[in-house]
């Protein structure tokens, strides 16, 4: 096997595997709509996207730790629109989308 073979695979899957986040941050952003997003599988992904930075900062491995970062960034900008949003709809405040209450006479 070519040497340089492993870090083209790498970095192939990190380009896919990290853009796979940007639509749902992009979408969370625009829309500022969570509720079908996990708040719970959010820091669980976060969390891993930490562990596997390490990981490939001692094994030595840039796209390990490239993608790995970038990928956290990019789940943790959802999660923290998930939790800012959340404390939004508890507060009682209304979602850009929700209509306000027409009065009744």
């Amino acid at each position: 096997m070519p040497e340089w073979l492993p870090t083209v695979l790498a970095t192939i899957a990190g380009l896919l595997s990290t853009s796979s986040f940007i639509p749902q941050v992009v979408k969370a952003w625009r829309e500022r709509d969570t509720r079908a997003i996990s708040k719970h599988m959010y820091v669980v992904t976060v969390t891993a996207f930490v562990l596997w930075s390490a990981y490939g900062f001692l094994i030595g491995s840039w796209p390990v730790m490239v993608f790995n970062l970038l990928s956290l960034v990019l789940s943790a900008t959802i999660l923290v629109f998930k939790i800012r949003n959340d404390r939004g709809k508890s507060s009682g405040a209304r979602t850009p989308r929700e209509p306000a209450m027409a009065r009744t006479g």
